[in-house]
């Protein structure tokens, strides 16, 4: 690594290319190497860092800006492990981060170290400025996020709190990036996010010889189940995050892309709006309705042989409000009650976000991008933020990033040729610099 390592934080794409050449694949992960090369910056930069593991080669290290204690404190908290690339056709290798067209190549980019790169530029150059924000600035870099967190947040979280006293409001993902809605730029902030429902069917039949016809058999109930469901959404829900983003969205719309996107808050108009919607409105769907997508069946172990049992793993994904009791009652609605489901997992987190920091941020996002218009928003998946809200810590997600409109930022993370513009981290790191500043 270069040995200008105290003058890094001005130079936030080099710090990303740095973190993206370790390839810290989850799984193993393996994150320790890239851990203690941030750790390495922090220390060198006089900032006082602690490790904490679960097990030696998946650390989490921590570090302290401390404040005037005028306020309550804030945490920036980035995962530095990355998912795997095996399998998919890259033009460039996934860990040289190399630089062609102005973007940066690799793992990571986007999915988070890139966000770690703003994070880690932003906490280096506060401690370079000397600032002393309002309230403490604890920044904490993480491992295992992409698998669940057990090494990470979540350890972090169940077995030191404490290291975490006194924090009110995070930056974590995932926000910051534009969205582009009938020709308009918005930029979401991440408030609240669905829960991890997992569960299995059990469909239990007569088995027999498979020479003689069998109807109504378990291949062809799991078969007619799985129809209902593909027919079917389960009920609609709005919640209120949910509701605002739509109507702060629709004040930037014209007719009559505004009534339609503000129907979406009628329960009887949801659904009809969401099919004229085509692909955007899958995302939106997600938003409106608790979910559940068969991902994998278990069943039978010999070509000749009527199965009795056939197991269906369920990966649901429910809102903030509701438990998985709830999502139960709703997939019985739908597949019926002749069917045993029974709970995989279930990850607890917020139900009803904390808004408390939320104009401040859109206030940074409006002077860093005028044309971009901020938004709340609910993310259909899981982050780090679920372990964080139990010791209530209010995360909003938040790496921005400006990225050109014919950059699709969802179909480019975990994808082939992940990147991110050059440009986009420094602004990012800017747009998070600006937000200590303003704590309290």
């Amino acid at each position: 690594m270069p040995n200008h390592s105290h003058t890094i934080y001005k130079r936030p794409a080099e710090l990303l290319q740095n973190l993206i050449r370790f390839n810290t694949t989850n799984p193993p992960g393996n994150e320790k190497e890239c851990i203690f090369y941030i750790k390495s910056l922090l220390e060198d930069a006089g900032c006082e860092t602690t490790i904490f593991s679960k097990v030696e080669n998946r650390p989490n290290v921590i570090a302290r800006l401390k404040g005037e204690g005028k306020a309550p404190g804030v945490l920036l908290y980035g995962h530095v492990d990355v998912v795997p690339t095996e399998n998919q056709d890259w033009s460039q290798p996934p860990f040289d981060a190399n630089i062609v067209d102005n973007y940066i190549w690799g793992r990571g980019a986007l999915d988070m170290k890139g966000g770690v790169a703003m994070m880690v530029s932003a906490f280096l150059r506060a401690k370079a400025e000397g600032l002393t924000p309002a309230g403490d600035v604890k920044l904490a870099i993480v491992s295992d996020e992409e698998a669940g967190g057990d090494f990470g947040a979540k350890f972090l979280t169940e077995e030191h709190p404490e290291a975490f006293d006194g924090i009110r409001y995070a930056i974590g993902e995932f926000g910051g990036f534009p969205m582009y809605i009938g020709g308009q730029k918005f930029y979401p902030i991440q408030v609240a996010e669905k829960k991890v429902c997992w569960m299995k069917a059990t469909l239990t039949g007569k088995s027999g010889h498979a020479s003689f016809p069998v109807k109504n058999g378990t291949v062809a109930r799991t078969a007619a189940m799985l129809q209902k469901m593909n027919d079917n959404r389960l009920p609609v829900h709005i919640s209120p995050v949910v509701s605002k983003m739509f109507e702060t969205i629709s004040e930037s719309l014209p007719e009559p892309m505004k009534s339609m996107l503000l129907q979406l808050n009628d329960p009887d108009r949801t659904g009809a709006v969401l099919n004229q919607m085509g692909p955007q409105g899958v995302m939106f769907d997600a938003m409106l309705h608790n979910t559940a997508n068969a991902t994998i069946i278990r069943g039978g172990s010999k070509i000749n042989v009527i199965p009795s049992k056939i197991e269906v793993e369920f990966d649901g994904r429910i809102l903030p409000s509701f438990t998985p009791d709830d999502m139960m009652e709703e997939m019985h609605e739908v597949i019926g009650d002749d069917i045993q489901l029974e709970l995989v997992r279930y990850d607890e987190g917020s139900k009803e976000p904390d808004m408390g920091w939320f104009e401040t941020l859109s206030g940074i996002l409006k002077e860093a991008d005028p044309e971009g218009t901020p938004i709340p928003f609910l993310l259909p998946a899981v982050t780090d933020g679920r372990f964080f809200s139990r010791i209530g810590i209010q995360t909003y997600g938040l790496l921005p990033m400006n990225l050109p409109g014919n950059f699709n930022f969802l179909e480019t993370i975990h994808a082939a040729d992940e990147r991110v513009p050059v440009e986009a981290i420094g602004f990012g790191a800017e747009a998070v610099y600006k937000a200590l500043h303003r704590i309290g």
